[in-house]
């Protein structure tokens, strides 16, 4: 396969999934005007916009191994012409059930991520895999795309139109998929069973893997969704404020996420993942800390103090997560290029699903908390504890046998 071949397909593939992508975090935005419609809790809203989350998750695993067997090229334009059809009806919904029903079956957009992951990734010699696979995870600046379009859609023609125009865009990316990508070189050459391919899974690496994708995608997925109401609520600001600001999170956390590729390259997915997990954890510690109110009782008095980020603040914290995340997303998926050349389509396929199924269940956690609780900042206590976990696992299994940046480790 030449070189110019592999760049163009992966380009158009990364195009797809970004757009892909875009529609998955619909709900984040348009989810807003349809709350205030509907009158739902934060609960509910976080039901809303994680439920088409779900669905894209759970066939991560089988379309992943679809695509070991059928090639990425078949599947990828399938999914995009089938998808645009309930995306369209959504523009028609009028109660909560029939989102959350339309939101399933648009859902599965989100799994085009396993299709393309090994089918750009047969494209490209060992040593440039992890650049190849980063910069097609780059297509979850989808999100930033949708924090830019959609508000921009809603404010001219309402929030109806938004599904309209991205069914119309999938239609129109299917076609372009297929006229610039070529046949998957490595479809059905295998010729395992979906036993022998599942079988990779008692492998305890793979789980691994699994917890620290549930954290970076997961919580890169949750809050692309959750940071657009996150600024309405926590500091008033206008929709297309919000999300111009909400942008600044998920737009690094895409793009940056080839840089993570190449540097894992070069560093080593386990020194990445190491230095990713420990600015995420220094930086979720600042931002899940609630405005707080207080006094103190002094020799002349009380006085008042308040301790709060303001949005000025919040946000280069926020960006700081963003990147961090990014790196980590392509520092997950060289581990699984370096460890399971053979069976990329399962093992990603599954390491994706449990992401995934992160970023659907994370909304409904942080709507849950922030109900009980009664402060917006709670779903960032959620992701510091998660995130302090995934800390203690990489430890025990790999820093304590393995040098750190060229260090030495010790015993």
């Amino acid at each position: 396969m030449s070189n110019g071949r592999s760049i163009t397909v992966l380009l158009v593939s990364t195009w797809a999934f970004m757009i892909c992508f875009a529609v998955w975090m619909m709900f984040g935005v348009i989810g807003i005007p349809i709350r205030q419609e509907l009158k739902l809790n934060a609960t509910e809203f976080g039901l809303l916009t994680a439920t088409p989350v779900l669905t894209g998750s759970l066939f991560r695993l089988p379309l992943g191994i679809w695509t070991d067997r059928i090639g990425g090229r078949i599947l990828m334009t399938l999914l995009l012409l089938v998808c645009a059809f309930p995306l369209f009806l959504a523009s028609y919904a009028t109660a909560l059930w029939q989102f959350l029903l339309l939101g399933l079956a648009l859902g599965l957009v989100g799994a085009s991520f396993a299709v393309g992951t090994p089918y750009v990734a047969r494209f490209f010699p060992a040593n440039r895999r992890g650049f190849a696979m980063g910069f097609f995870g780059a297509g979850t600046a989808g999100a930033a795309l949708n924090m830019f379009v959609a508000p921009a859609i809603m404010n001219a023609y309402g929030w109806q139109a938004v599904p309209r125009v991205y069914a119309a865009g999938l239609a129109a990316t299917a076609v372009l998929f297929w006229l610039l990508s070529a046949p998957d070189p490595g479809a059905g050459k295998g010729g395992a069973s979906f036993r022998a391919q599942l079988a990779v899974m008692k492998d305890r690496r793979v789980w691994k893997y699994c917890q620290y994708y549930s954290i970076v995608f997961g919580g890169f997925t949750a809050l692309s969704i959750w940071m657009p109401q996150y600024f309405v609520s926590e500091y008033g600001f206008a929709v297309a404020q919000a999300a111009l600001l909400a942008a600044c999170f998920s737009l690094p956390g895409g793009l940056l996420r080839a840089v993570g590729g190449l540097l894992s390259d070069r560093f080593g997915a386990h020194n990445i993942t190491w230095w990713v997990l420990w600015t995420g954890w220094i930086a979720l510690f600042l931002l899940s800390y609630p405005h707080t109110d207080f006094s103190i009782r002094t020799i002349d008095g009380s006085r008042d103090f308040t301790i709060a980020l303001s949005p000025w603040m919040f946000t280069p914290l926020l960006f700081v997560v963003g990147v961090a995340f990014a790196f980590g997303m392509a520092s997950t998926f060289k581990y699984i290029g370096d460890d399971f050349p053979e069976n990329m389509g399962a093992v990603s396929g599954l390491v994706g699903m449990v992401g995934g199924l992160g970023g659907f269940l994370l909304p409904i956690m942080f709507g849950g908390l922030r109900d009980w609780l009664g402060f917006n900042s709670s779903c960032f206590m959620l992701l510091y504890g998660i995130v302090s976990v995934s800390l203690f696992l990489n430890y025990l299994t790999e820093v304590r046998r393995v040098p750190v940046m060229g260090q030495p480790s010790r015993t």
